[in-house]
């Protein structure tokens, strides 16, 4: 087994939840959200986080408050989550193995999944988590839309793994809005064909109220 480490991005504001506190730090079963989904990658030979700069303190004063002992590096997040990435990989320069990227607000990825996905990476240099799509889908056009087959379509999650080597050399490439997420840089240089790995829908992305309550309500279930 190769070498695994992990990347966390954390640099929500909070906007859509309607709080002062950014989403990473609301308090899930006594503790922050952020708390949950890094003990997820306890396994890891590092674990890089990636917070803004104003939020650096207040994650420390976090882990005093709530004695959270799981070591991790910190740097410092970008402008854009590209750029939160591309800062991360610049903690791994020189290392070789397997990176995932995961979703700071993501609690509940299983850690099957996670090692699904470091192994399907080991073997083919990219894998991302995958859930498949229940509603009906429509394609907009200009002027109307029109009903696609669902069959042909998934959801993605994270965490998406990769190469080591192969994703720094991705993340060399200039931002491009056109990223929306790690996948869509490591597609753009080219390296390779990425595997889908069946993920779990409890891997949520927590970004509102509802999304809260529904947290809560999973990790109800899991205690």
């Amino acid at each position: 087994m190769q070498a695994r480490y992990a990347i966390v991005v954390a640099g929500g504001q909070g906007l859509r939840m309607g709080t002062d506190i950014p989403k990473q730090f609301l308090i899930l079963g006594g503790r922050p959200v952020l708390m949950h989904t890094l003990e997820q990658f306890a396994g890891c030979e590092q674990i890089t986080l990636a917070l803004p700069k104003g939020q650096i303190d207040y994650w420390h004063e976090l882990c005093r408050q709530h004695d959270f002992g799981l070591e991790h590096r910190i740097c410092l997040g970008g402008a854009t989550r590209f750029h939160s990435v591309q800062n991360a990989l610049q903690t791994l320069q020189g290392k070789s193995g397997c990176v995932a990227v995961h979703d700071g607000v993501r609690p509940f990825i299983h850690k099957s999944v996670i090692d699904a996905c470091f192994a399907e990476a080991e073997r083919s240099g990219a894998a991302l988590p995958y859930i498949a799509v229940t509603d009906s889908l429509r394609q907009l056009t200009t002027t109307s839309s029109k009903a696609v087959p669902r069959s042909e379509f998934v959801a993605v999650q994270t965490p998406q793994v990769f190469d080591l080597g192969r994703l720094i050399t991705a993340y060399r490439q200039d931002f491009s809005p056109t990223f929306t997420d790690d996948a869509s840089v490591y597609e753009t240089a080219r390296l390779g064909e990425i595997a889908l790995v069946e993920g779990n829908v409890e891997n949520i992305k927590i970004t509102s109220p509802q999304d809260l309550a529904t947290a809560e309500y999973i990790l109800g279930k899991q205690l």
